[in-house]
C-alpha cells in the first residue's frame, strides 16, 4: 500500500510519522515555498534544505516520481514541491490523506484513490472523501468520522498551557518577514519577535517560541507567522505534538479500517 499525504507540515508531519513507525510506504506534497510555522517539527523543510529529520525519521525532496521511489526504498520519506498533486496519477497510491489544513478542500476528491482521508474542517465523509479525521482540540481529538463533517473552523486556537488565541503571532504587515528571534528561543511578553517591512511583531506572552516562519517569506497582514509555547519547554519544539500524533492514529485508523491489508487484515475483519 502506498500512501500520498498532501501538505507537509507539522499536522501532516506527525501523520507521516504514525504510518512510517507502521511501516506504511508514503509520500507528501508541499509548497515549493513552505510556510510552516513549526518548521523544526515539519518535513516541507526537506523542500528547502534537501533533507531533514524529524524524531529521528529522515525526509527528503524529490523531483520527480521516479526519484521518489528510490528515496522510499532507501527507507527515508520522500516530499515533492508538488502543491496541486499532479504527481497522484503517476504515482496511483492506494491512499490519499488531504493534510494541508485550508480549512476548506483545494481540490481532493473522493475518487483520487481507493481510500481519500480528509483532515479537519473542509471535507465531507462521503461526498469528498470516505473518512475525515478531527482537528480539533478537545474530547473529540483524533476521532475519525465516516459519515458528515469535522467541527467547523472556528478561527480560535486550542488551548495549551491555559492560553489559546494569544499563542499565535500574527504579521503586522504585508510584505518580506525578517524573524529576529528563533525556534526554541525563551521569550518574554512585548518583546520583538521579527519585522515586517519594518512594522515589529511583538510576542503576545512569556514562554518558548515553538515556531516562527522563516527569513523572506512574503506575508501578508494578519498572517500566522509564529507560535509561543506558554510550557515553557524548549524540548517540545523538537517534537511531534500531541495534537499532531492524535490525529495521525485517526488516519492509520481510518487507513486500516478502509485499506486492504492483504490476507491477515481480511482474516480480523470477519472475526469481528
Amino acid at each position: 500500500m502506498l500512501v500520498l499525504i498532501r501538505g507537509a507540515g507539522d499536522l501532516a508531519t506527525g501523520i507521516a510519522l504514525r504510518l512510517h513507525r507502521a511501516r506504511i510506504p508514503l509520500m507528501m506534497t508541499d509548497l515549493p515555498h513552505p510556510t510552516a510555522i513549526r518548521r523544526t517539527v515539519a518535513f516541507s523543510e526537506a523542500i528547502v534544505h534537501g533533507e531533514t529529520r524529524v524524531e529521528g525519521v529522515t525526509a527528503r525532496r524529490a523531483e520527480t516520481v521516479e526519484e521518489a521511489r528510490r528515496i522510499l526504498a532507501g527507507g527515508a520519506i520522500p516530499v515533492l514541491p508538488d502543491p496541486e498533486g499532479h504527481c497522484r496519477t503517476l504515482l496511483k497510491p492506494e491512499a490519499v490523506v488531504d493534510a494541508i489544513l485550508a480549512k476548506r478542500n483545494l481540490g481532493t476528491r473522493i475518487t483520487d484513490a481507493p481510500v481519500v482521508i480528509g483532515v479537519g474542517p473542509g471535507f465531507t465523509a462521503g461526498v469528498d472523501c470516505h473518512a475525515v479525521v478531527e482537528t480539533m482540540r478537545g474530547h473529540t481529538l483524533g476521532r475519525v468520522i465516516y459519515e458528515g463533517a469535522a467541527l467547523p473552523n472556528t478561527g480560535v486556537p486550542g488551548l495549551i498551557g491555559g492560553f489559546s488565541g494569544e499563542r499565535v503571532l500574527r504579521a503586522p504587515a504585508e510584505g518580506v518577514f525578517h524573524p529576529l528571534l528563533a525556534i526554541g528561543d525563551q521569550v518574554r511578553e512585548g518583546e520583538v519577535a521579527a519585522t515586517v517591512e519594518g512594522v515589529p511583531m511583538t510576542c503576545t506572552l512569556t514562554g518558548v517560541l515553538r515556531g516562527i516562519l522563516a527569513e523572506g517569506t512574503l506575508v501578508h497582514k494578519g498572517m500566522k507567522a509564529g507560535d509561543i509555547d506558554p510550557r515553557c519547554k524548549a524540548e517540545h519544539c523538537c517534537t511531534a505534538s500531541d495534537k499532531a500524533l492524535a490525529v495521525g492514529g485517526g488516519v492509520l485508523e481510518a487507513l486500516l479500517a478502509l485499506g486492504d491489508f492483504g490476507k491477515e487484515t481480511d482474516v480480523w475483519r470477519k472475526t469481528k
